[in-house]
């Protein structure tokens, strides 16, 4: 948070500097990318990570997500319409290594709106997911466990 600040004060600085009558965004922007530059160069003295590496792992996961659920949905819809007599519904379980209370939920929630899964129940020791899923054919439960580990690797590198 303290870098976004210094950033936005940075750019501020950069506008006041320049001898224009006015505001203008465009100026405004140079000094933000300034202040990106300073601030990545200087991000070792904060003690954290640089802040835009956050922007890009919530963008990313963003894209993977969306990609999941186009492609899970499209699923939904051809077992709807074309397989219905080839469900072969099921459960799976799976094993977490996600620790705290929020990933697990968050995890939770992503499995849950993936079209096809749903989370049935939780360990007590929060480790192991019981997942009921509409096809749980070698080929669908591996994809369904691929996109799980997916989406915990990318909220442990949220988490970071």
């Amino acid at each position: 948070m303290r870098q976004v600040l210094l950033n936005i004060v940075i750019a501020f600085l950069w506008v006041l500097f320049q001898d224009e009558d006015s505001f203008k965004l465009s100026t405004f922007f140079a000094g933000y990318l300034i202040g990106i530059l300073v601030i990545y160069i200087l991000h070792r003295f904060f003690g954290q990570q640089f802040y835009l590496k956050k922007v890009w792992v919530g963008i990313k996961f963003l894209a993977v997500y969306l990609y999941q659920l186009i492609t899970s949905s499209m699923t939904i819809i051809n077992y709807i319409l074309f397989k219905t007599k080839d469900l072969n519904p099921g459960l799976v379980t799976y094993e977490t290594t996600l620790d705290n209370d929020w990933e697990v939920t968050f995890l939770t929630i992503l499995i849950i709106i993936t079209p096809g899964s749903t989370v049935i129940r939780i360990s007590k020791e929060k480790k192991k997911f019981f997942i009921h899923a509409i096809d749980v054919s070698d080929k669908e439960k591996q994809k369904l466990l691929k996109s799980i580990r997916q989406y915990e690797g990318l909220i442990l590198e949220v988490a970071e």
